[in-house]
């Protein structure tokens, strides 16, 4: 029995390996690479495919968060457009403001609260000067001034002169208004206020006192602090 099961074997081991040789011919070994090769090829392009996908969404994303970058740059210039005309026309107006509305001396200060008190039957009994800040830089370096006054009269006067002071041609600035008592009808008042000197004026402040001054000459300085009404 074991001289006929070697030869069997002997037998189907030797037509697989001639089935196996025949396979390994040149020709099927080309076809071989070139199935392989194809192989690699469809999965190269798969992958460029996937990618290409991918790059064209992010690109759409990337211009259109350019574009919104772009539409704010635009929004933030805007009003910078024209900037130097705006500056000019600004100067322009700022220069006339300080030339019709801001006084150049304390004597115009006191002749103008004079007029005004007059104008509506207002006592100014008393005003004391304080110079204030040079605004360094402005035209002419604008100088502060800073008014506290004493008021008497009526209450409906007082409360037009306090009106006219406030659109007043000459530029006066109300900070605090404090009610101080009442006598025989007489309504008593201080009242707090400030205003700037152009041309960087040299002239000293005039001091306080009780006295009324009257409405200065061209180009006198100002001695007392206070400007009377009628009757004063």
């Amino acid at each position: 029995m074991s001289g006929l099961t070697f030869p069997t074997l002997k037998g189907a081991n030797g037509n697989r390996l001639g089935q196996a040789r025949s396979w390994l011919t040149p020709l099927n070994q080309h076809w071989a690479g070139v199935g392989l090769l194809a192989l690699v090829n469809l999965y190269l392009l798969v992958q460029m495919g996937l990618l290409w996908h991918a790059a064209s969404g992010y690109s759409a994303d990337a211009m259109a968060q350019q574009r919104i970058e772009l539409k704010t740059a635009e929004l933030a210039a805007e009003p910078l457009r024209g900037l130097d005309a705006k500056l000019a026309r600004a100067t322009e107006e700022a220069d006339s403001f300080y030339a019709k509305r801001l006084p150049a001396s304390y004597s115009e200060v006191a002749g103008e609260l004079g007029t005004l008190t007059k104008g509506h039957g207002v006592r100014l009994t008393r005003v004391a000067y304080a110079p204030g800040t040079v605004l360094t830089g402005s035209k002419g370096e604008l100088r502060e001034v800073r008014m506290d006054s004493s008021l008497s009269g009526d209450y409906r006067p007082l409360v037009q002169f306090i009106n006219s002071l406030e659109r007043d041609k000459m530029f006066f600035l109300i900070t605090s208004v404090t009610f101080t008592g009442q006598e025989s009808g007489t309504v008593n008042l201080r009242l707090s206020l400030r205003t700037y000197l152009r041309g960087g004026t040299g002239e000293d402040a005039p001091m306080a006192g009780d006295e009324a001054a009257k409405e200065p000459a061209a180009g006198a300085t100002t001695q007392a602090a206070s400007t009377g009404g009628p009757g004063r």
